[in-house]
């Protein structure tokens, strides 16, 4: 890395012998050693006018070896690493003065430190620093009322870092409408999680298009039918609007039928002619429209189309829309060799028309393999074809037609296939259509390819017998898809998924979050090996204050982000886990509302916590209205 190359050449140009480069570890982390040289939540008296020989002394170990991080040439941010340095002799490595430093000794006990802050360098000494961080967390925690009412008082104070506030400051659980809808016009990004129907509204009645269209940008803010309506009818540019139409539709929003009329007249009726749910009524207009495109886009809807308008389409002067009306045509009807043979292009029918006995039987055995895989998934092909693909010498062959819903379950267990259970899976939408019939779920439940049992996983409701089977299923796969998705996984299945699964993105917080996972009994898994399981017992109604202080000091990082994140954490350990070795913990406890005013107002103003510290639930509304203020000006200065 060029970043790591320049580091290691200045520190041999300051009289260093580079080591190593190594994590934090179990070691207190340069990130924290950063924040206390700029003097938050650091202990008090350690300020000094130079760093002598003395002090590098006690910092070297007996070969001269101590850790350092440098301000320039910080890697990976704050989870940045230290490097290991060896001293030669009894001299002063030239650190001082730009960029700034910090440095460490081995056994954690000495912190050195010089970083530029506003009147010059601030120079930082600390021996015994467990002791004084720890001292420095208690005194933090005695905060009063009245000092915390002072504090508050002069936030923000100097703006250090107003863009990692307009950043953070959406995420603010404490944040009210009113100051969500004034961050609009700062700051819109944190749309993308809120959920907040006033603010939604005047998001898209915002004037500016790059507002009213974040909404609908993603999976996150559910809009009413209402406002995606609102939300089609401002957008000026015709193709986003037939977008907007085409999301609101895939995300279930209903749309009135003048809004269909007023996209079809428009310049993008190409795209609008295949929205989802185009009420019937419009398609005789989209067989007559002059654009062959849009002809061809009412053959979609074949079924839907009366038969004088099927046979005008199959009779279009242009050939795309022929071709496209013969390929809806042949769904049902066999397709006679002539017309195969004639197709532009024969892969469509292939793979979804119905074609002749004869012609099919000479095709399920063609020389080419393209041509039998096509055939493969065909949903319109016959019994005898699906058996001869069914031995076909082609792996992937075999496999499609194993996941075929023509199938029983022992032919499918007869398909010799390949799966790679390792692989990423989706519902395969055939055995989603059948989620709400208890008997196919049955069927499907005990089927032998893993795909499927999977699919059946994925129902949101399956009847008792089907839920008991899948949740002793082989595969982890069925039985995690059962934990994410099926509202009826039981108890003991979720503690056993979570043994192993924290969630993911299409469902976070599975199975934690599951109405089923259990609720009551868990302080038995405070002392359990795995940290997993110790991370639920503050879940338990009977644990205390007493357990979550324990937990803090958990051996295991993901066990004290979990205490961090608690409201019942002491502002003394929330102080502590502020210097924590993972980076996650630390940003975890930056956001705990426990945190002291005055340790929270000086996070605020660091670089490495200021978007963090903003999301802290105890700053007081009229201090977060302040604070947006001062955001608003920095960003109209840098527009």
């Amino acid at each position: 890395m060029q970043n790591r190359e320049k580091l290691h050449e200045l520190l041999a140009s300051a009289g260093l012998t580079v080591v190593e480069d190594v994590r934090p570890g179990s070691l207190f982390p340069p990130e924290a050693g950063w924040r206390i040289a700029r003097g938050i939540a650091a202990p008090h008296g350690v300020v000094r006018e130079a760093l002598g020989a003395a002090w590098w002394r006690r910092l070297c170990d007996d070969d001269g070896e101590f850790l350092v991080a440098v301000l320039r040439h910080r890697i990976g941010g704050n989870d940045s690493w230290w490097t290991r340095v060896r001293l030669a002799g009894s001299g002063v490595p030239e650190l001082t003065g730009d960029p700034g430093f910090v440095a460490l000794s081995l056994d954690g006990q000495v912190l050195l430190a010089e970083v530029p802050v506003e009147g010059g360098p601030r120079v930082t000494a600390l021996d015994r620093l467990p002791g004084r961080l720890e001292e420095a967390a208690e005194a933090a925690g005695r905060e009063t009322e009245a000092e915390r009412a002072e504090v508050w008082a002069a936030v923000p104070g100097r703006r250090a870092w107003p863009l990692h506030w307009a950043e953070g400051i959406g995420s603010n659980p404490a944040a009210t409408d009113e100051l969500l809808i004034r961050l609009l016009d700062v700051e819109e990004g944190f749309l993308h999680g809120c959920d907040r129907p006033a603010v939604l509204d005047a998001a898209l009645a915002h004037p500016d298009p790059r507002v009213r269209s974040r909404p609908a940008d993603t999976f996150r803010p559910k809009l009413t039918s209402d406002q995606w309506v609102r939300l089609v009818r401002a957008e000026p540019s015709p193709s986003r609007r037939v977008l907007w139409a085409e999301r609101a539709r895939a995300r279930g929003a209903e749309l009135p039928g003048d809004l269909y009329d007023d996209l079809l007249t428009g310049p993008s009726r190409v795209q609008a002619a295949v929205l989802p749910g185009l009420p019937a009524q419009h398609l005789p207009g989209l067989v007559a429209d002059a654009d062959p495109r849009v002809r061809a886009a009412a053959c979609a809807r074949w079924e839907d189309l009366a038969e004088p308008l099927r046979e005008r389409l199959l009779a279009d002067a242009d050939c795309a829309v022929r071709t496209a009306a013969l390929l809806a045509h042949h769904t049902g009807v066999p397709m006679p060799r002539e017309v195969f043979a004639a197709l532009p292009d024969p892969r469509p029918a292939l793979e979804g028309c119905s074609l002749a006995p004869e012609m099919e039987a000479e095709l399920v055995r063609d020389g080419d393999a393209e041509v039998r895989r096509a055939l493969a998934a065909n949903p319109s092909l016959g019994t005898h074809g699906v058996a001869v693909l069914a031995e076909d010498p082609q792996d992937d062959i075999r496999s499609a037609v194993a996941l075929r819903p023509d199938l029983t379950e022992e032919q499918r267990a007869a398909v010799r296939h390949d799966f790679d259970p390792t692989s990423m899976s989706h519902t395969l939408p055939w055995v989603e259509d059948l989620h709400g019939d208890a008997d196919a779920m049955r069927r499907l439940a005990a089927s032998s390819h893993p795909l499927v049992r999977r699919s059946v996983a994925r129902a949101r409701h399956l009847p008792p017998d089907v839920v008991a089977r899948l949740a002793r299923d082989e595969d982890r796969v069925v039985r995690l898809f059962l934990a994410e998705s099926c509202e009826d996984a039981p108890a003991d299945l979720l503690l056993e998924v979570w043994r192993w699964w924290d969630g993911s993105f299409s469902h976070p917080d599975r199975p934690h979050s599951h109405p089923n996972f259990p609720r009551t009994g868990l302080l038995r898994y405070i002392t359990d090996p795995s940290g997993r399981m110790r991370r639920l017992a503050l879940d338990d109604p009977e644990s205390t204050p007493a357990d979550v202080a324990r937990l803090a000091r958990d051996p295991e990082a993901e066990v004290r982000r979990r205490a961090a994140e608690d409201p019942r954490l002491s502002p003394a350990d929330a102080v502590r886990l502020l210097n924590d070795p993972e980076a996650y913990v630390r940003g975890t406890a930056v956001r705990n509302p426990q945190l002291p005013a005055g340790v929270l107002a000086g996070l605020l103003h660091d670089r490495d916590t200021a978007h963090a510290a903003v999301t802290n639930a105890a700053i007081p509304v009229p201090v977060l209205h302040r604070i947006l203020t001062a955001a608003a000006t920095a960003v109209a200065a840098r527009r």
